[in-house]
Formats: structure tokens, sequence, C-alpha cells
């Protein structure tokens, strides 16, 4: 997308991003699949010469350009359809750990769909020991912390609401990394409060309430995920800033935004990024976190995203870190872990040069 990244317009843009590479960061709304790298769509597409999706990595770029949400959709469950086996979910999960590492992400909460995979044949117990596996390896040999959210696909309906909760609170195979509860897919006809039985299920197991909503709906589904769904932050949120006491509650309340800049543009939910509400959001006094959503299908990445939010919000190096700490607070991580990650950005951020 033209105006998705922010191109280098001298040296003060470059130290910037320098600082925004080195600079440990948590990140809290990032999907597993959406995660697929180029190189690994390919390998998975080659794997599985059936699926429509492309295993030359020039065609993906194409492949992955959107006309609307519905047709971003349509792209990603192509690419779910390419993880077939235990070893694909493995492959997958170690190599977004492997990309997260190369960013200084120090903490993530992975947002997973395992009815996807369940449903298209993969054994639950043979997926929940494949993600564990890669989360422990990953952990161990990057540094990186990986969570879990298990989130309902939207548009498959209660059947998958059902499933979901079953998998994320069944003892006897629920994964040890799992701390919350989420719901994805379209938002247009899928409305939030029939989910709230499986929310209740989910939260009455200990997990935390993140569902999407507001993305391409209006401010009214916000307000169902917080007062139906229980929610603790809200995906996206793009149209909270259409509703100046939804602004206020979410500021009062400090209930997190998971803003995803590019990918609002690349969804069409927003036009351009010069009309992106997080300037609303910031003003409102709203724990805004910032997050790459499905980073390769936007031709982004977490320090994009970073260096997007700075420019947008005009921020420095400073304003920059404040916003990597909003994300620690905003996390699900136990309060040691908070402690120590804010901690690191601290020391990060007073070792560098002053400007």
């Amino acid at each position: 997308m033209s105006d998705s990244s922010v191109p280098a317009t001298g040296s003060a843009d470059r130290d910037l991003r320098a600082f925004i590479a080195g600079l440990p960061k948590a990140e809290l709304h990032v999907h597993h699949v959406g995660s697929a790298s180029p190189r690994i769509v390919s390998e998975l597409a080659a794997r599985h010469r059936d699926s429509k999706v492309p295993s030359d990595p020039e065609a993906l770029a194409e492949y992955f350009t959107f006309t609307d949400f519905a047709h971003f959709i349509e792209v990603y469950l192509s690419v779910v359809d390419l993880i077939r086996t235990p070893e694909d979910v493995r492959l997958l999960t170690y190599e977004v750990a492997r990309d997260l590492a190369r960013q200084q992400v120090r903490y993530a909460e992975l947002t997973l769909t395992p009815f996807s995979s369940t449903r298209r044949g993969i054994d639950e117990r043979a997926f929940m020991e494949a993600i564990e596996d890669a989360r422990k390896s990953a952990e161990a040999e990057f540094g990186t912390v990986l969570r879990w959210c298990f989130d309902i696909p939207g548009e498959a309906g209660l059947q998958s609401a059902e499933e979901t909760v079953r998998l994320a609170t069944d003892d006897r195979i629920r994964p040890e990394g799992l701390v919350s509860f989420g719901l994805g897919g379209p938002e247009i006809g899928v409305p939030r409060p029939q989910f709230k039985p499986f929310f209740d299920q989910a939260i009455a197991a200990g997990l935390r309430s993140v569902p999407h909503s507001g993305e391409t709906t209006g401010p009214q589904s916000v307000w169902d995920a917080l007062n139906e769904l229980g929610a603790e932050r809200i995906g996206h949120g793009t149209s909270s800033a259409q509703d100046p006491a939804l602004l206020a509650h979410l500021a009062e309340r400090r209930i997190p935004l998971e803003v995803c800049p590019t990918s609002n543009i690349a969804t069409r939910a927003v036009r351009t990024l010069d009309e992106h509400p997080i300037r609303q959001f910031q003003q409102a006094g709203v724990l805004i976190t910032i997050n790459s959503d499905d980073p390769p299908m936007f031709g982004t990445d977490l320090n994009n995203e970073y260096a997007v939010a700075a420019r947008l919000l005009d921020l420095d190096e400073r304003g920059v870190a404040d916003l990597a700490k909003n994300a620690v607070e905003a996390s699900f991580l136990d309060p040691a872990g908070k402690a120590r990650l804010a901690a690191e950005i601290d020391t990060y951020t007073a070792d560098r040069p002053a400007g």
C-alpha cells in the first residue's frame, strides 16, 4: 500500500527508525496464519500444490493486494487452508517467533484460530502439542515469550464458537500458553452479542476477553464487546472515534485499544493514514498499543507500525518508548514480567546518546 509505510526523510527519521529497531517491545494483536512470511507461504504452497495460493514470492505480493475487507478474508482463508498438518502448524509458529525476535519483540500474544485447523482434519491434541513445542523452542532459542489467544472465526458462526471455547477450556488439551479468548473475522453481519455465552464460559475458565470490534462496523459494536463480551482490550476499535462518550469510557476505564494502522488502510477500514483516528484516541487519553495484525499480508512489520505511529502522533524517541510501555501495561504478562520488560525499555532509552 503506497501510504502504509513512512519513507526515510532525513537523518532524524533514520535515527528514529534505528531506535525503534532496537527497542524492546511487546505485541498484543498479531495473527498466527497472518504472520506467515512470503518464504513460509511459498514453502507451504509448494507443499500443497492444489492450493490457489501462488508459490512464487513475487506473485504473492500481488495476491496480497486487497480490494476490501471481504476480499482480505477470502485471501486470508486461502492461506489458512495451507496449514494442513501438525508439522505445518509447528513450522509456522516457530518461524513467526523467529520474525518477532528479529524485531526485538520480547513478548507476544499470538492470536490462533484452532477451529480452522481442527475442522481441516488436524487432530486437536496434535495441534496443541505443535504450538507448545514451537513456543518452548522459540523461548529457549530466541528469548521471545509467546502466549496464545484462541479466537472464534466469526464468519463460521456459532458452531465455531462452541468448538473454540471447548478447545480453550478443556483441561485435558488446553495449552499451557493460553491466556485469552477472542473473536475475529468479518464484523458486518456478525453481531457481537450472540457470542456472549461463549465468552462467559471462557472468562469463567480464567481467560481474558479480547474481541475484535469497531474495525469495519460502528461504535455500537465496541459497546457490545464491552458490555456483552466483557472485553478487557479492544481489537482495532477504529470506529470508537465516532463516539465521544465511548472514548471517554475507554480512557476512564483504561481499556486499551489494539491499534493496527497499516492493516486498517490495507483492508480499507480507513481510507488513508492521515485520516486514521489514532490522533483522536491519543487526544482523548485512551491507552493505545501499536500492533501489526497480519504483517506480511499488509507489507509491514511491527517496527514499521511504530514508525507510522510516531509520524502520526509526532513522537520522539521518548514518546515511542512510552508507546512500547503501553503494550507492556496492557499485556497479560505477569507483574514481575511486566516490571522486567518496562525496565528494559527504560534502560534502552536512557542509554541512547542525546540528540
